[in-house]
This record gives structure tokens, sequence and C-alpha cells, in this order.
């Protein structure tokens, strides 16, 4: 026993023992943080995650193995800690009151509560993941375009609560009155968010009347492109160069806007010029073999129309009118491109040919 005596020995106010103590909490916490946050992940995947298999754990792991791990390691500073003190000789005051005792209990909750925040935002992301895989095995597009919405919503409330939390047990702020003076600032604070307020209410404008949903092929403006996400603030629209672009919600509300996905049919309209050398029966003969291709053409219904209708500058213009039976980009340029290709094949099987830009030059003989 007298060999242990030593551990009672006190240094910095702490006894040997207490430092022991201090570092086997550090080692067995750092030991133990894996297999404890691997436990915690499954407990949580057990309720938000499916319950059937584990399609999608990787994702939840590689989610919330950060902010539990910063979590834990936190808590086990905490206990480590907790077996010290500070020495008398330092004279610090009580962590009531403002200094280094007030800056410590402070900071460790400030942190504390960011990483339970963090747990459950990351959470939060991966609820929405799995929903996004629901909603894409459905037929309706409704539910493509609400759940990251209704997702943005629910990690905008966490923030708020988080603020909340943190206002009342960190700096000791009545919520309660805190709520009361916000209403007084109110009027100040729409007035200087008055842009994102109006793209707040585009966006809710948006899921009421439905002008659109995700998957939507629109133009608006000089833009025209696939509706991606429709988010808070803005939407953002898949162009087919495959650029983004970020259209605010107020513009998409206040703006002309044609929605080419709702359409039943494309329109497609050309003109065709030949030669002046072209005849008549020529020409009859293509009218009618273009005429006839659009009608028995796989994509496109009885309503077009091809006919012979300007003399140009330069060209016999015919008109080639015709619809394509789906909304979709592809099978729109796809149709074009097998007409297109026919019409070159008819133009040449008649003897004509396509005019260009041409300027004749007549020299008159001045020499009697």
């Amino acid at each position: 026993m007298d060999k242990l005596e030593f551990l009672n020995n006190i240094f910095l106010g702490n006894e040997i023992k207490d430092y022991l103590i201090f570092v086997l909490i550090l080692l067995f916490g750092y030991i133990l943080i894996s297999p404890i946050s691997s436990y915690l992940r499954k407990i949580i995947f057990k309720i938000i995650g499916n319950k059937n298999h584990n399609n999608g754990k990787d994702e939840f792991d590689s989610l919330l193995k950060k902010p539990l791990y910063y979590f834990l390691l936190l808590l086990i500073f905490y206990f480590a800690f907790n077996t010290l003190s500070f020495p008398d000789s330092w004279g610090l005051v009580d962590s009531s009151e403002l200094g280094l005792k007030m800056i410590l209990s402070k900071s460790f909750s400030f942190l504390l509560i960011i990483t339970i925040f963090w747990t459950i935002l990351r959470a939060v992301e991966y609820l929405g993941l799995r929903l996004q895989l629901r909603a894409q095995q459905t037929e309706s597009k409704v539910d493509d375009q609400l759940i990251p919405f209704a997702i943005e919503i629910g990690k905008v409330l966490v923030v708020i609560f988080a603020i909340v939390v943190i206002l009342a047990n960190v700096f000791d702020q009545n919520v309660t009155a805190l709520a009361a003076g916000l209403g007084v600032g109110g009027v100040a604070v729409a007035l200087a968010s008055k842009e994102s307020l109006e793209n707040l209410l585009g966006s809710f404008t948006i899921f009421l009347d439905k002008p659109f949903q995700v998957g939507d092929i629109i133009t608006i403006g000089t833009i025209t492109g696939k509706v991606e996400k429709v988010g808070f603030r803005s939407t953002r629209v898949r162009t087919f160069d495959k650029s983004v672009v970020t259209v605010p919600n107020k513009n998409l509300v206040i703006a002309e806007l044609d929605n080419l996905g709702v359409r039943p049919v494309r329109r497609v309209k050309i003109n065709i010029g030949l030669t002046y050398s072209t005849t008549v029966d020529q020409i009859k003969e293509i009218v009618n073999d273009i005429q006839k291709l659009i009608d028995e053409h796989k994509q496109t219904n009885q309503d077009g129309k091809v006919r012979f209708l300007n003399f140009g500058a330069s060209s016999l213009d015919v008109m080639v009118l015709y619809f394509v039976n789906s909304p979709d980009w592809d099978i729109l340029v796809d149709t074009q491109q097998e007409i297109n290709f026919k019409i070159i094949e008819i133009v040449k099987k008649h003897g004509s040919d396509f005019a260009f830009p041409t300027t004749s030059v007549y020299l008159e003989n001045q020499n009697k």
C-alpha cells in the first residue's frame, strides 16, 4: 500500500490518481469511440432507415460518421476533464461569472449543440435521399418536385431550432422575449429581405399553381431547358448544352413561361428552296412525296402540310409543316433528322436540287 501512496500526492491542485483517471478515460474513450459510433448509427438507421434491408446503409454511415464521431469525442473530453479541477491558487471565478471557467463551459455547450444538430441535419439529408429514390420509382412528377423542397424546409427548421437552443443555453437569452422583440423589428427585416421573401412566395406559388414540374422542358426568356430542382429561392434549369441556369422563383411567376413538357405535339416548320430550273411537274411530285412522307411517318400526325408558297430571290420555296407526336426533345430531333434525310432523297430523285443565293449579272454590249 505504501507503494501507492504517491498517487495521493498533489500536483497543480489535483492528486496523481486524478491525472491517471484522466488518462485512462481518454485512452479507453479513444478505443471505444469507433464501436460506440457504429452501434449508435445502427440504432438510428433502424429508426429512419429501411427496416426490411440494408439498402442505403453505406450512404447513411458516410453521412453520420463524422458528426457522431465529434459528438462522442466531446463527451470523452467532458468526462475526462471533469476528473480534474483548477488549482485554487489561480483564483478563478465560478462558471456563473465571466472568466475562464465560463468560457470553457459555454464553448463546450456550444460545440456539443452544434454536433447534435449536425447529426440531425445529416439524418434529414439521408431521409431525403431515401424519399427521392422512392419518388423516382413512381410515375408522378409531383413528388420529385415536392420532396427536395420539403427536405430544405426541414433543414431550415433544424437550423432555426439549433439557433434557439444556442441562444437559450449558451448565451442565456430569454427566447420568448427575443421572439417578441423580433416582432418589433420584423418590418425592417422584411424590407431588408424583400428579394428573398419574393422568391420564397414564388416557390409556394409554383407548388400551388403548378405551371411546371421537375423534369418538364420550359422556356423562360432566352432560357430553354429541363427543370432539375425547385428550391426556396430559385429553380435550376439544365439547358441543352448541359449548363445549369439558376432562375429566381419570382421571375418564374411574373414572366411568361412556356412549358414545352405539356405539349401533346411538337411543331416543326422548315422552308425548302428549290432551284429555278425545277419544272412545275417536278415541284408537284416533290410536294406530293414529302406530304406522303410526313403523313406516313410513325412519329407524326395527319395535320402536316407541304405547299409550294413563294418565289424567292434565288429559289422556289416549298413550306414543310408537320407535328411530332411527343413533347420529348430527343424524339423531336431524331424525327427531324429522319425526315430531312428523306427530303434530300426525294428532291434528288425527281431531278431537282437545292438552291443557294445567286446573282445574275447582264452586261450590255455598247459596241455598234
